[in-house]
This record gives structure tokens, C-alpha cells and sequence, in this order.
């Protein structure tokens, strides 16, 4: 071989190098994905697979596929894991408690979603006032929403939490019980059907729950949750594994849902989802 097709052969193998050097330091900075899966339970998993058809999402180049689950802790599980790239249905509360549970799966916050009110239901009185000294409350049996429930309880005059009640703290951190009310600790998921047990005067139910047994928080609670300081750790999120928390493909997830036509789609056609949306 003369020198000169060496020359020109090394300058090919050079370039080609170079190209696939160029190519996998894009690939590895951008850290885009051909798709980013996104779990969901309930009607967050509707409202993404909306999502995932918008013109919006097309033009940002992200294809969504959405999983739906019906177990919390199985879909933070899956996505500290890096089973599901993003997850759309836990509040702050509810995360900072898998964090602390979870010490080798951590999640990430991506940014908020929106707040979906928890309320008291109950199938027997039509007012707080109403229930009865001695009743017996079912409240749910995860830290983070039993936590949520009693501020809740509290808050409409039943009971009264110590100082130092946290978003993990327990029926033990009851400062005052002047009705002596009972708790019942329920998977909170069967709260639409617990509610209605003739032992039961009321029930605390977060709204996507609710939703799925077809209840209405503004029509049929006796009490429900308002966006003030209090609440704030009651805001939804996306959560992604820990490693992937600055990956700016899935932080684009946050814009689309605070995208105005998205927030007509959960306002006004499907008006049954009812949420404030935080921007």
C-alpha cells in the first residue's frame, strides 16, 4: 500500500472515530430517550395518555407510554428501579415517606402537578357536627395519609395534633380527642365501599381514590382540604429515580401539564377530575 492510501485510510478510520465519539457524547449529554414511560394509577393515568396525543408533546420529539398501576408503592418500587422513567400520582407527603423507607431506591422530585383534595365522606350524616361522640373514623394505613387525614380532621374542629405532629406522625400524636372518635386504619383504596359500613360515621378518602368509586369531593363530602400553607406538602408530583433527576427530557413533562390546553382538559372535559393545578 503507498503511503498516500495509508494516509487517506487513516484519515477515514480518524473520522469515523470521531463521528461515534460525537454521536455517544450526545446521546450521553442529552440523556434522551426514544420514549419515557410514564406510570400512573387511576385518572392520572388518563390524563397522560391525553397527554402523550397532544400536538404539544409531538413537537418536543417525546413519545409517552403510559403504565397503569393500582399500588402505590409497587409503581415508586418500579421507577426508583428505573423499570418506569417518571411517575404521575403521589403527593410530596407520600414521597418524602418512601425516601425515608426506601433508604437504597431513592426518588427525585421533577416539579409539581397539582393539589387533589382529600375530604371527609360519610354515608350517614350530612354535616361535621353531626357525628356522634364514640364514633369511629377509617383512616388510611400509610404514614403519609394517615398524617393527611388527621391535619384534615383537625382542621374541621374534631380533634387538635400536638405541636410537633409531622407529615409521619400517627393517631399517638393526637394532642386532644374531646369526641372520643375511634380510628379504623383501611388500605385506603377501599375507602369508596369502607365508608358505607354501618360501623363507620365517616371516612377519609383522597380524591383519586374517590374518583374511581365515583364520588365528587365538592359534592359529596361533609368537609374537604383547601390550598393554604398547611396543605402544601399535599401537592402532587412527578417523581423520577434519583439519578435521573436533572434529566431535562423528563422535566419537559411538568411544562406539558401545565400547558393551558391541558388544564382545560381536567377543568372543563372532564370536569369529575377535580384538582387545582399549581403552576
Amino acid at each position: 500500500m503507498t503511503r498516500k492510501k495509508i494516509l487517506i485510510a487513516a484519515i477515514a478510520v480518524i473520522v469515523v472515530v470521531g463521528v461515534a465519539i460525537f454521536a455517544y457524547q450526545r446521546s450521553t449529554d442529552t440523556n434522551t430517550k426514544s420514549e419515557i414511560t410514564v406510570g400512573a394509577i387511576g385518572s392520572d393515568a388518563q390524563t397522560w395518555q391525553y397527554i402523550a396525543k397532544l400536538p404539544e408533546t409531538k413537537e418536543k420529539n417525546i413519545k409517552i407510554v403510559v403504565k397503569n398501576f393500582t399500588d402505590g408503592v409497587a409503581l415508586n418500587t418500579a421507577t426508583a428501579e428505573g423499570k418506569i422513567d417518571v411517575n404521575a400520582f403521589q403527593s410530596y407527603a407520600y414521597y418524602d415517606a418512601y425516601n425515608k423507607s426506601n433508604k437504597n431506591n431513592q426518588l427525585s422530585v421533577l416539579g409539581t402537578t397539582y393539589l387533589e383534595p382529600m375530604g371527609i365522606y360519610s354515608n350517614k350524616y350530612k354535616a361535621i357536627k353531626d357525628i356522634p361522640d364514640g364514633a369511629t373514623i377509617a383512616i388510611a394505613n400509610n404514614a403519609a395519609n394517615t398524617a393527611r387525614g388527621l391535619r384534615l380532621l383537625e382542621k374541621s374542629g374534631l380533634i387538635t395534633l400536638q405541636s410537633n405532629f409531622g407529615s409521619l406522625s400517627g393517631v399517638n400524636a393526637i394532642k386532644s380527642n374531646p369526641h372520643r372518635l375511634k380510628f379504623r386504619e383501611i388500605d385506603d383504596t377501599t375507602g369508596p365501599r369502607v365508608f358505607k359500613d354501618d360501623d363507620i360515621a365517616a371516612a377519609l378518602i383522597g380524591n383519586t381514590i374517590a374518583l374511581e368509586g365515583k364520588l365528587n369531593v365538592l359534592k359529596d363530602t361533609i368537609f374537604y382540604e383547601k390550598i393554604n400553607q398547611s396543605t402544601k406538602d399535599n401537592i402532587n408530583i412527578l417523581a423520577t429515580a434519583s439519578k435521573e433527576k436533572n434529566n431535562k427530557q423528563f422535566k419537559q413533562l411538568v411544562q406539558l401539564y401545565h400547558s393551558q390546553t391541558v388544564q382545560k382538559y381536567v377543568s372543563e372535559v372532564n370536569p369529575k377530575n377535580w384538582r387545582f393545578i399549581l403552576l
